[in-house]
This record gives C-alpha cells, structure tokens and sequence, in this order.
C-alpha cells in the first residue's frame, strides 16, 4: 500500500527527485528560521533516499523528519502510515491546503506548534491566492498592501539573517509579482509599483543568492532588479541596484567591474540626495582598494562624507532595513578600504576598534551580523598590518565562531582576506599564526546550498 507521503507527492507533481528535492530544501530553510535550528538550513537529499522514501523501502530518520511534517503540515506519524488507512485524505487532483478536514486527515490538536505553524503558513498562503484570483478584472487594494508589507518586513530583516532563511518568502513574492505583471489585470497606475516590488524582491533575492554563494544567479537576480527599476522610472532603485551589483562584483574580486557599477549608480543618481549615494561612495571606495589605488580610495571615502552632511531621505531610506545605509556602516567600509589597501597604523586600528564596537550592539536597529563580522575582520586585517598577532586573533575569533547558516559569502571573503595577510607576515610560522590559517580555511568550506534553476 502506498503512504499518504507518496500519495502527497504525487497530487502536488512533485513526483520526480528534483522538484521534490527543491521543496525538501525550502522547507529545510524555512524550518530553520522559525525553529532556530540553523543546521536545518543545510539540509540536501540524495536521488535514492528520495526514491526509498516515495517507495516506503526507508523510513526517513531525525531531523528529516521535522522536515517532512513542517512541508505537509502534518504529523510524521500519519504521513508514513498507509493512504488507504486515513480515509480520502486529501482529496484527488486537490491543493494540500485545501484537503478535507476529516479528523484523520486534519493536524493533531495536541502536535507540536512548528507543525501547526507550518500549516497555518501554507493555508494564510492558499488564501492569498484565492484572494489575488477572485480580483478577476482588476488588482485591488488588499493585494497591493500584502505585497508592500512583506516586502518592508523582510527588507528590514533581511541584514540580520542568512539568505536562506527569507529565500523561500523573497521567491513566493516575487512569484506573485511577476503573475500580477503578465496577468494584464494591472491598472496602467499600477504597472510601475508592481515593477518597484519586483526590483525591490529580485535586489533582495540576488543579495540572498550571494550570501549562499549562488553568485551566477545572484547577479542574474540583480540585473532582474535593474530591468524592472527602469520599467518603474525609480531612479533611487536604479542606482541602489548598480551598488548592490558592484557589492556583488567586490565579493568575486572583480574590482574592475565593481568600480563601474558604482560609478555608473553615481551617474545614474547624480541628483539624488537619499543615502543610497553614500553607499555608492564607499562601494567605490573599497574596490578602489583592491586595485590599489590610495588616490581613488580617499577622494571616495571623502565624497561619501560630504554626500553624508546633504543627504535627505527619500523612499528607499524609509523603507528601511537592507534599503537603508546608515552612518555606522558607512564608517566599518570606510576602515575596510583602508585595511584592504594596506594602510596599516595605530589610527586605523583605533577607527576599527570603534567600528566594532558600534556594529556589536544587536539590539540597535541598524545592526547586522554580516557588518560586525566584516568589521571585525577588517580590525584583524590593521592588527595584522603593525605587527599585533594576538591582537588580529582576538578580533576574528566571534567570527570564526559563527554557526555554519550565518557563515553567508561576504563574511568567507572577508576571513580569506585575514588569512592572506597571515601567509605574508613574518610571523606566519609561529604558532598562533598556524593555528588561525589552519582554522580559516576550514571556516571558508561551508556546505553547498542548491538553489532553485
């Protein structure tokens, strides 16, 4: 007899490893993030444990188990039994969320709460949908402020999580986005809002995509932001997504192209007055930096504070969040430059030392994990520089103690980056020195996440 498992399985279409895999991974994420169990996030699934599992050979085992009833809302226990013993459960050709609430099939009211909440998740999901699609002839007002919400909630998220745990949400909205656009309901006062959501989704899922070190699709995400910033006319997005693109682009060590992008934003956004042109400054800055050249590294670094003593807020700053960049930030890429250009001083370790500092406080709003662990290896790079090994060791130490899910690309790049200048001080051979490469390279090999084609 076949299990509701495979009976699942098969009215979702999901009956072939890759389209099973995708969602196993989704769901892994998402259980992840609600759970705070990061090691979730990294979860994968072989062809043959998929084929045992759909074939009732293998009872799938730990944490895979979580995983299952997280992505059907319900209990293992009656997702491994046999179809045929829970009734019509759900319905032929039927949506799992919309199956028939007959006690066998219905979740356990005494089950855990992260089952339930994933089956709340799929049914508010199931709503929206039927909501979207009862609009028949036009977008109403409802589904516009659905998409402008989730978009603010996870854009002021976004920087203090790893891109796996918004991907699967940052995927559904783009999905419902891009349906919207070739659905030709949208009013003509429409089209361009829908198009900013979607440059605001697709920046936000090629910035996710980089922090898995997906970076092919990362920049393929990022050039869907630009395509659809210009179908909005939104100057601020267009040159928010040439900053993003040259972040992209200094995390590859591609400074030629990192360069361009942000003095491409810098053009785009020349009358601009939003903090976005801040960004585009030290985005300059630091690819300056690693070509090597001090002139372009602090003619930028002093266009970003003079942009900073004019700037205005404008939509993307009220936005928030990943949209937003503040003074502190500005402050820890600035020292970053420095440090990847070699300009090592007691000044600059004291300016990184107060970059870390502002950047460890988690509970103030601007706070990001990605910007404390990239100070912190910045004031390891200036220790490094005058000659304090113990010094740089003590600095990189709470990033190499991050748990694998937050070990996101920018962060790896930023730790390689320590472990060079270790291989060329003259205390490479001592001890401490050995130790840290040693711990570096093992921190740098994080597992290979499989994003959706």
């Amino acid at each position: 007899m076949a299990t509701l498992l495979r009976v699942l399985i098969d009215q979702q279409g999901w009956n072939n490893h890759r389209a099973f895999a995708h969602q196993y991974q989704l769901s892994a994420r998402s259980l992840a993030q609600e759970s705070g169990d990061s090691s979730l996030a990294s979860l994968t699934l072989s062809e043959s444990t998929y084929e045992r599992w759909y074939l009732g050979k293998v009872t799938p085992q730990n944490d895979a188990r979580r995983v299952l009833a997280h992505m059907f809302g319900r209990p293992i226990t009656q997702l491994l039994a046999e179809a045929a013993s829970l009734g019509s459960c759900p319905p032929s050709g039927g949506e799992i969320t919309s199956g028939r609430p007959d006690s066998e099939c219905s979740v356990d009211p005494d089950g855990d709460a992260q089952q339930k909440g994933g089956r709340a998740v799929m049914v508010a999901r199931r709503a929206l949908e039927f909501a979207m699609g009862a609009e028949r002839n036009e977008i109403g007002r409802e589904t516009l402020d659905f998409l402008e919400n989730e978009v603010r909630r996870i854009a002021q998220g976004l920087l203090r999580l790893p891109g796996g745990a918004v991907l699967d949400d940052l995927a559904y909205l783009q999905n419902a986005t891009f349906r919207l656009l070739e659905g030709g309901r949208a009013k003509p006062s429409q089209i361009r809002h829908l198009y900013l959501l979607a440059a605001l989704q697709s920046g936000m899922l090629a910035k996710a995509s980089h922090d898995l070190g997906e970076l092919q699709s990362a920049m393929m995400q990022a050039r869907t932001a630009a395509v659809c910033a210009d179908q909005a006319e939104h100057q601020t997005m267009r040159a928010w997504v040439r900053g993003l693109q040259a972040a992209i682009s200094f995390w590859t060590e591609r400074p030629m192209d990192a360069l361009h992008y942000a003095r491409s934003g810098t053009a785009i956004g020349a009358d601009l007055r939003g903090s976005v042109m801040v960004w585009l400054a030290v985005q300059e800055a630091r690819a300056a930096a690693l070509l090597g050249d001090a002139e372009a590294v602090g003619a930028a670094n002093r266009r970003a504070e003079e942009l900073r003593s004019r700037t205005s807020p404008d939509d993307l700053d009220e936005l928030g969040g990943a949209f937003f960049f503040p003074q502190i930030r500005q402050d820890y890429i600035s020292v970053e430059a420095s440090a990847v250009l070699g300009e090592g001083n007691g000044n600059l370790v004291r300016r990184a030392e107060g970059a870390v500092r502002a950047l460890s406080e988690t509970h103030e709003a601007h706070w990001a994990f990605g910007a404390e662990a990239g100070a912190r290896s910045a004031l390891a790079l200036a220790c490094l520089q005058v000659g304090d090994l113990d010094g740089a060791a003590r600095a990189v130490r709470p990033v190499l103690d991050l748990p694998p899910s937050h070990r996101i690309a920018g962060i790896v790049g930023s730790v390689q980056r320590v472990r060079a200048s270790l291989v060329r001080s003259s205390r490479r051979d001592e001890h401490t020195a050995r130790d840290l490469c040693e711990e570096i390279a093992t921190f740098g090999v994080r597992p290979v996440l499989v994003l959706p084609r």
